[in-house]
């Protein structure tokens, strides 16, 4: 077995990642209420008797306050710990919706949805934020404690109001709530996806919100972190590795050194993925076993490929060649689903159009670059000529 020659490799790589805000110019956030002045005062002054029923048109001791956008919270809370919530907000298309959350996440949460059909009929239901994706959120689930006082959507003038009152067995402090819109109508009652979204800590108990910036930030960073290791290592470090060690052979020693500190650094970075993903696991209890699976699997076959290096024997040993075998085919299964699991982590994560165009310019470039490399090395082969036979043989 060949000495390993430890080297230090000096790299700098950095995705930018351009963070794409859809605005939609027909939903909420074409509007902003600031807090204070004469504008808050005339929206909170808003007779509710006049289009909504009890008890939402008698909130006794109600608090209003504008808390994202165009978004005007109304809300009061008994000492039975009923809490009645009147969600305001400029309405054009599409939905509107309020969920709360354990830990400031989406995922597992419920939300209220509300929204006007496309022939006028308002219409509001719970929903249990079960997933990320559309398919995974579902309609007439959650776990709001909501009373015998059935909900009500109504549209006054140019805002939309939703109302819904629920029961409490403590009352209702610091609470994080989601809030969020979408402007297409829902279809059979399944909501499109977002086009904004915010998360915030609101105090019931004492009316005060505050943009939950370092929880959402943190989530992001660490949903961000997981991407980017697992692109590096598995999308982009370790295919040159194994480009190096196909296309370079005819540079012995060089091609068996550099394909071995390629292939570390590049098991490194995708096991700092793993362990930054279970702490993601960790945090959302994410149901999400296809991705989870495969990377489990990629990073067994990722150490099997690293016992390889420790287990490789001589050229003239017999069992080099099934050692070769196994390598070299150990190692294409592990990149082909290593690639299947950057993208379903990019579909899974909700990532925006930036990530699948750098990874589709990263797998497309590394495919090209190991065509052209293949052609030549076949071409290289078919050109090459045998050489004459210096044998001579003596005739009769």
């Amino acid at each position: 077995m060949e000495e390993y020659l430890s080297f230090r490799v000096s790299w700098l790589i950095r995705l930018a990642l351009l963070a794409v805000i859809l605005i939609g110019l027909s939903g909420p956030n074409a509007f902003a209420v600031e807090e204070g002045g004469d504008g808050i005062e005339t929206l909170c002054s808003v007779d509710l008797s006049t289009f909504l029923p009890l008890p939402y048109s008698n909130l006794s001791n109600a608090v209003c306050k504008p808390i994202w956008n165009s978004y005007l919270l109304r809300y009061s809370q008994t000492k039975d710990h009923v809490v009645t919530i009147v969600l305001s907000t400029i309405y054009t298309t599409g939905w509107i919706g309020m969920g709360f959350s354990r830990d400031g996440m989406m995922l597992n949460s419920s939300a209220m949805v509300g929204w006007i059909n496309k022939v006028g009929r308002p219409r509001i239901k719970q929903y249990y934020l079960e997933g990320f994706t559309p398919s995974k959120i579902k309609p007439d689930k959650g776990e709001l404690p909501l009373t015998d006082i059935p909900p009500f959507a109504v549209l006054h003038g140019a805002s939309i109001y939703l109302a819904f009152q629920m029961k409490f067995a403590n009352s209702l402090a610091k609470q994080p709530i989601l809030l969020a819109f979408g402007s297409r109508y829902p279809e059979h009652f399944h909501l499109s996806l977002h086009d904004d979204k915010t998360t915030l800590w609101f105090d019931f108990s004492a009316g005060k919100s505050a943009n939950s910036a370092a929880v959402v930030n943190n989530f992001n960073h660490v949903k961000q972190t997981h991407g980017t290791l697992g692109l590096l290592g598995w999308g982009l470090i370790l295919p040159c590795g194994a480009i190096v060690a196909r296309h370079l052979r005819h540079r012995d020693p060089l091609w068996y050194y550099l394909h071995v500190g390629i292939q570390f650094v590049g098991f490194l970075l995708g096991l700092a993925a793993v362990v930054v993903g279970v702490s993601l696991y960790k945090t959302l209890h994410a149901n999400v076993p296809a991705h989870r699976g495969i990377g489990i699997t990629v990073l067994v076959l990722s150490i099997l490929q690293i016992l390889a290096f420790f287990l490789r024997p001589s050229k003239d040993s017999k069992i080099r060649r099934y050692w070769n075998w196994y390598h070299s085919w150990f190692g294409r299964i592990a990149l082909f689903f290593g690639a299947v699991n950057i993208v379903l982590g990019i579909h899974i994560g909700g990532a925006g159009s930036e990530w699948k165009i750098g990874y589709g310019f990263i797998l497309g470039t590394i495919l090209l670059t190991s065509i052209v490399l293949e052609a030549l090395l076949i071409l290289g082969k078919s050109g090459k000529k045998i050489p004459p036979s210096t044998f001579q043989m003596n005739t009769l």
